[in-house]
């Protein structure tokens, strides 16, 4: 009598694909666990199992998440980032003791004179955005024909790029508030003082800006902000192509203009919104000149501007899973951070500079 043999070939595929048509069903498979791994023909998938899909959390999505920026962003440059341990906390501001003559001679047997730096400010509580990209089942069929394509990397940066601009539309609205500066630390530009008219002096209005901050901080500005059309008109002004002409270079570059101005970074400003079907520059026509530093919570009393307090570990994505009602792997993010501004007698807005 022939022996039966109970897995063959064909039996042991049939019951690997139908395991993992299994998983789908309940939401445990993850088309990230393959890259370049098994092909399951029958469903048009690419599938390898890895550690992750035991985890809430996916690491190798969450280092694409923490590691990406969109280029046209720029709040950052006066809002660094500061991991924090809490959700909410004491802000701290700054007063002028680095600045004060102390009289630090010490008698024998004296008690030593002490000094504070930074002081609590107000309450800060940490903002949670949370979104979920959505990759439909049959673009990554599509994709699954052409070498080297992550859609999941991909829909991660997508949804990145959505929240990002929510927080430079927040940072931009603190930066461009005028209440938020003294009187020595703005001013609001008007007819032939707008750089857009020939007879402006845009080098005057900054020379004056940085002094204001020097006065009041002992630094100088190394970062301005500004916004596009605001960049637009200096690559046409009079004054500033006088200045240039002979360097041999037929166009204004944020270089030239940190060279000119003495400032150690000068970016441009170009995100834009939807605001009620208009699309709107997010950082106006204004400039923004700030003293900003990076900083950890160890030496987060560095006096500064402002800074973007973030969640250690955020932002992170969640495990994917698959929603069968719309034939889409779901991919949730997460991102917990607040922006405040620190010093702001370490910063000048010049408003309606364009």
């Amino acid at each position: 009598m022939r022996a039966f043999k109970l897995f063959t070939p064909t039996t042991a595929l049939l019951l690997l694909v139908v395991g993992y048509a299994l998983a789908l069903a309940v939401g445990v498979a993850d088309p990230s666990w393959s890259r370049d791994g098994l092909v399951f023909a029958a469903f048009g998938i690419t599938g390898q199992m890895t550690g992750a899909q035991a985890r809430m959390v996916d690491p190798v999505l969450s280092e694409v998440a923490r590691g990406y920026q969109n280029g046209a962003m720029v709040g950052h440059k006066l809002f660094p980032i500061v991991p924090v341990g809490q959700r909410g906390g004491k802000v701290i501001q700054f007063g002028r003791e680095s600045f004060k003559l102390y009289a630090t001679g010490r008698a024998p047997g004296s008690n030593t004179k002490r000094v504070q730096f930074g002081y609590d400010g107000a309450d800060f509580a940490l903002k949670q955005d949370a979104l979920e990209g959505v990759l439909p089942y049959e673009n990554m069929e599509e994709a699954s024909a052409g070498p080297g394509i992550d859609l999941s990397s991909g829909t991660v940066t997508g949804v990145q790029d959505i929240i990002q601009l929510g927080r430079e539309y927040e940072q931009a609205a603190i930066a461009r508030n005028a209440a938020n500066y003294g009187a020595n630390n703005k001013i609001t530009l008007s007819g032939t003082d707008q750089f857009s008219d020939p007879a402006s002096t845009p080098g005057v209005v900054i020379k004056d800006a940085v002094e204001s901050i020097r006065r009041q901080t002992g630094k100088r500005p190394n970062v301005a902000v500004i916004g596009a059309s605001v960049f637009a008109a200096l690559q046409e002004n009079p004054t500033i192509l006088d200045r240039i002409k002979y360097t041999g270079r037929d166009s204004i570059t944020t270089a030239m203009l940190a060279a000119l101005w003495g400032i150690g970074e000068v970016v441009v400003g170009d995100a834009i919104y939807d605001a009620n079907g208009t699309l709107t520059d997010v950082w106006g026509n204004d400039i923004v000149l700030a003293f900003t530093q990076s900083a950890s919570v160890a030496n987060r009393g560095l006096p500064s501007y402002g800074y973007t307090y973030r969640l250690r570990g955020y932002p992170l994505v969640e495990q994917s899973y698959y929603d069968r009602s719309a034939k889409s792997w779901i991919y949730p993010v997460t991102e917990e951070a607040k922006s405040v501004l620190a010093g702001a007698d370490a910063g000048f807005l010049i408003v309606a500079a364009a």
